[in-house]
């Protein structure tokens, strides 16, 4: 990482900044949470990156010990980015920081999110007291990309990928989704429109939608 410019001291929390605080660091390790990507597809989930500060963030988080690059096996054979076992454990701060970010009274819940960001997000809002007594998998499709979200014993999984013997389906569009999730449009709504399409118990649909509750905004200061 030579000539990065450093905080240069023995404090673990600059060390800390000095391997992820740099712009777009923490996003490549958010596109990277649910499984390995392609350079093509980290592009795609970080539209506003240029190609060459892209490669040079993930050289950075390569020397640094947090990324590699490995090739898939066959029939895939294609190389592709992985955070390593070290960085998986930044899942936790990218959660904390998404639902502490998530009071925040300035934050555009209208605003266009990536598919990956809005899946990190059942992680981070996911709220277990409203799975009580709910055991299910939901495979999720929107456009190419699909992932299994499992729910039970009140906790909650979800990473990419086919989910076998899922208790339903749901295909839809992260603009969708995030309105059907916190702007309250009704399913009835969705569907009619053609926006979602569901494979399985609308009742069951209707409960998962519920299970990713915004929080309390945090409150500006008043005047002084």
């Amino acid at each position: 990482m030579a000539g990065k410019r450093k905080y240069d001291d023995g404090c673990a929390v600059s060390h800390g900044l000095d391997l992820i605080g740099e712009r777009w660091t923490l996003l490549v390790v958010r596109e990277l949470l649910l499984g390995p990507k392609r350079f093509t597809d980290l592009r795609t989930g970080l539209p506003g990156v240029s190609p060459d500060v892209l490669t040079q963030r993930l050289r950075e988080l390569a020397e640094a010990g947090i990324v590699q690059r490995r090739k898939l096996p066959a029939p895939a054979g294609s190389w592709v980015y992985d955070l390593t076992e070290w960085g998986m454990q930044l899942e936790p701060i990218v959660k904390h920081l998404g639902r502490w970010a998530s009071r925040s009274p300035r934050l555009r819940h209208d605003a266009a999110i990536g598919v990956d960001s809005l899946v990190l997000s059942f992680r981070a809002l996911f709220a277990p007291e409203a799975a009580a007594g709910l055991d299910a998998v939901i495979a999720l499709t929107m456009g190419e990309q699909r992932f299994r979200v499992e729910i039970a014993g009140g906790r909650l999984d979800a990473a990419r990928g086919e989910a076998e013997h899922a208790d339903v389906v749901i295909g839809t569009d992260p603009a969708t989704l995030t309105a059907l999730l916190h702007e309250g449009r009704p399913v009835a709504d969705a569907l009619k429109a053609g926006d979602l399409v569901i494979d399985g118990p609308l009742d069951l649909v209707e409960r998962f939608l519920g299970l990713f509750p915004l929080p309390e905004p945090a409150p500006l200061p008043g005047p002084q």
